[in-house]
């Protein structure tokens, strides 16, 4: 420790007599904490040696990736080396300094992660020739938890791709992995005690998931005709996690429960309260054989995975059967259970005793709060954040994953450019905006374990449509969940995250090309004036705009502002049931000639186009005149698409209120609008 300091001691000093770098020209992602650095340069060539000075098991993982790197290392001690020394005075246990001149490079870290975490900043700060600017680094994480989900259920990825995935997180300090092992569209790992899961609730027909979830939903025998699907074997799961350990990244196993079991219980019927196949999503809590089953799975995927950390899922459980099932009442009025809730909330607990009993610990989504949180669980939090909030103020850990910042099967870019993805757009900036701890008391913010990006791959058929879906940005993620937020600042980031990508895809990943986004709807872009902007809105009272989609309130629609590619953006006003209904008071008696707005259609979450638009118009708002009637043939689609629906007259018209009416198909679901533009 004594050399370590006189070393650092030195470059500081040497920091003063030379001209410092401006970091922020630097591309390391996520921003490190704290750099001081300049000109002068340590070179990687034929003379720099490698010694390491740890235990066996960070020496012989970090001595081979660093052997494998565009370093070439050898572990031998030359003219000039990297030094990688374990260094319990180092605060974070993932932290590390860094420490730089001309003839050697010094890392220091309480743990192999942090040795690892230095090595990843050397290996950016490097330009093609090798070269590191000289200085001190000094870096922690600011969360402890730092992840990506992959949904491998609704399509199947491999494990050498699953590799690949770990490589790039890993590059960018992230640390956890979870694996979407099982659902409705395919379980995924094997049990050795139940083959049929692998046997035959592994595969379908067809393989593309949106033709299989909105056609028979059938499932088929492995090897059979048209099967599509897969599963890791044990070995494979084996594989995945010692590679993944030697890029000190934990792998999380998610084997979802009382929900999203289709696959389960049509192979496995006896565990469904009306023991039919093809019948049933959840689990019967009343029946003892559930629970045999979900330990004696467990059992297994405890001895393949040595996470702290089992997810149990836990999410958009139906319990339609609960209230009906003589097993389940009887389990509620047995154990005094007031209603359904209560139940689930008896098996997530009843399962975390269980793997409490093994040393492990359960993560669920955030409906494992209903009917009372099991005492030692940490929620994932991703209806928003209001359920890793509650679980924070009752004292329990959360991971923050809120679908409209961290849901990355959502459109990146101008939907209409874009292959097909399944939620909203969600571009780089607005992910990189989220701040997990914003409005949290420092007892709460304490208890924010990490964030985590999740990709759900309903829409997602291969390999390279994932990546595209990923990167970059998870690279957000990965500084948020880092870098000190303070030091936040987008434009900065994003030339750092382009030159990411430009070697993302160097290495042959799919990333999306973040240098030529063609960016945010033109229309939003711009205030539009017209005769109506910042007029009086009335809305009928059986026809009021949704509270979760208020936007500007009453302001909206005629407050000069349109809305970009997504309903969630708080620009566009949300009804439903209903429709819109509103009238328009321009104040005093205007010429007008034409009355329009813009609908958009995204099926997938019930966002439909209008079936009929009336427009109307009323010098006294008693006695109105009808100017256009517009039919719309609502027809389900794919992806996002916008309409406008307006009367365009070839002649003035004098009126002072103008009524718009918007009335929904026959699908009914949410119509959003965003201006009533009057000319």
């Amino acid at each position: 420790m004594r050399n370590f300091l006189v070393f650092t001691a030195i470059i500081l000093a040497t920091i003063g007599c030379e001209k410092s770098i401006d970091i922020t020209e630097l591309n390391v992602l996520p921003l490190p904490q704290s750099m001081e650095l300049v000109n002068s340069v340590f070179t990687f060539d034929g003379n720099t040696g490698l010694i390491i000075n740890a235990n066996e098991e960070d020496t012989k993982i970090l001595a081979e990736y660093l052997a494998a790197s565009k370093f070439n290392l050898k572990t031998e001690e030359k003219k000039k080396n990297l030094k990688l020394v374990l260094d319990e005075n180092i605060n974070s246990p993932e932290g590390y300094v860094i420490s730089v001149n001309k003839r050697g490079i010094n890392i220091s870290a309480k743990s192999g992660a942090g040795l690892f975490y230095g090595v990843q900043t050397l290996l950016q700060l490097a330009d093609e020739e090798n070269k590191i600017p000289c200085g001190v680094i000094t870096d922690e994480p600011q969360f402890a938890y730092r992840g990506l989900m992959i949904d491998v259920s609704r399509h199947f990825f491999d494990k050498e791709f699953i590799k690949k995935q770990i490589d790039a997180i890993a590059h960018f300090k992230m640390n956890r992995l979870h694996l979407h092992l099982t659902d409705a569209a395919g379980w995924r790992i094997e049990i050795k005690r139940y083959p049929r899961l692998t046997q035959f609730a592994a595969w379908r027909s067809p393989a593309i998931w949106q033709d299989w979830w909105f056609g028979s939903r059938e499932y088929v025998n492995e090897g059979s005709d048209g099967a599509y699907g897969g599963y890791f074997t044990q070995d494979d799961i084996r594989e995945l996690v010692k590679y993944a350990q030697e890029r000190y990244i934990t792998i999380i196993p998610e084997i979802e429960m009382p929900a999203h079991s289709e696959e389960v219980l049509t192979a496995y019927p006896e565990l469904s309260c009306t023991h039919e196949p093809y019948k049933q999503a959840d689990f019967c809590v009343g029946n003892e054989k559930t629970f045999e089953f979900l330990q004696n799975v467990l059992d297994e995927v405890i001895e393949l995975f040595p996470s702290e950390y089992i997810h149990i899922g836990g999410d958009e459980a139906g319990k339609a059967s609960w209230h009906h099932c003589p097993l389940c009442q009887k389990r509620m009025k047995e154990e005094g259970l007031k209603d359904v809730n209560e139940l689930q909330s008896y098996l997530i607990q009843r399962i975390e005793k269980y793997l409490n009993s093994k040393g492990r610990q359960i993560i669920g989504w955030d409906e494992i709060l209903e009917g009372g949180l099991a005492p030692n669980a940490t929620v994932m939090s991703w209806r928003g954040t209001e359920g890793g909030i509650a679980a924070a103020a009752s004292g329990h850990k959360a991971i923050m994953t809120p679908g409209q910042y961290c849901y990355l099967d959502s459109y990146q870019d101008a939907p209409t450019m874009m292959p097909m993805a399944f939620g909203p757009y969600m571009p780089l900036h607005k992910v990189y905006s989220y701040n997990p701890r914003e409005g949290l008391t420092e007892e709460q913010a304490a208890l924010i374990h990490g964030i985590q990006g999740n990709i759900w791959a309903e829409y997602v058929p291969t390999g390279e449509m994932l990546e595209f879906l990923v990167y970059p940005r998870i690279l957000a993620i990965a500084e948020i969940g880092w870098s000190n937020p303070a030091k936040r600042d987008y434009a900065n980031f994003k030339s750092r995250a382009i030159e990411a990508v430009n070697g993302l895809r160097k290495k042959g990943y799919a990333a999306f090309d973040l240098e030529n986004e063609h960016g945010e709807r033109k229309e939003a872009q711009q205030e539009n004036n017209h005769l109506a902007k910042g007029t009086k809105v009335i809305y009928a009272t059986e026809a009021p705009y949704h509270n979760n989609y208020k936007a500007n309130g009453d302001d909206t629609l005629t407050d000069g502002i349109h809305g970009g590619w997504t309903y969630t953006d708080k620009k566009w006003q949300g009804f439903i049931k209903n429709g819109v209904d509103i009238t328009i008071d321009l104040g005093e008696e205007k010429e007008i000639t034409s009355v329009a707005a813009d609908f958009m259609q995204m099926c997938i979450p019930d966002v439909w186009m209008p079936a009929e638009v009336i427009i109307a118009t009323s010098i006294d708002n008693e006695n109105f005149t009808e100017l256009a009637r517009i039919s719309h043939d609502v027809v389900r689609d794919e992806g996002l698409s916008f309409k406008n629906f307006g009367w365009y007259g070839e002649e003035c018209v004098k009126t002072r209120y103008i009524r718009y009416t918007a009335k929904c198909g026959p699908q009914r679901g949410w119509l959003f609008t965003d201006e009533i533009v009057v000319k």
